[in-house]
């Protein structure tokens, strides 16, 4: 019976240890991002990813090791996008009613991801820094 308790009592060490980022990683999450909420850890092999909620903007970031940053997905609304892209998205696209917004970085590299429709169709349009946006995804309103 002893030994099964301290089997199991090893056993909960080791899982609720896993998904704890290391000191470097939680310093610099800290750092960065002091007044985040419903902050979630998941750990890989090579990297710690940390879901959270900061300035009402739903965020995932990745964490090597060491604590750098090595890329990021948030969710907003599209009168978020940087004021050129979000000018440049409506007069392109004067039919169409923004929906929401899904931002990714990678390295130094980010791309936006663009909900719209209209009556017939959602659109998913794949804008880059500077604003020049392609075709992504279309679908048929059902």
């Amino acid at each position: 019976m002893k030994k099964m308790i301290a089997l199991i009592g090893a056993c909960v060490l080791t899982i609720s240890s896993f998904a704890d980022p290391t000191t470097k990683v939680l310093k610099a999450f800290k750092e960065t991002f002091s007044a985040a909420q419903n902050v979630k850890w998941q750990e890989f092999e090579d990297y710690y990813s940390v879901s959270f909620t900061h300035a009402g903007t739903l965020s995932r970031v990745s964490y090597d090791k060491e604590g750098n940053i090595i890329g990021s997905t948030r969710y907003y609304e599209p009168s978020m996008l940087p004021l050129n892209i979000l000018v440049k998205l409506r007069k392109e696209n004067p039919n169409r009613e923004l929906f929401g917004v899904t931002e990714i970085t990678v390295g130094e590299e980010m791309v936006y991801f663009v909900k719209m429709f209209d009556k017939k169709h959602w659109f998913t349009l794949k804008v880059d820094a500077e604003g020049n946006s392609q075709l992504y995804e279309k679908y048929k309103k059902a």
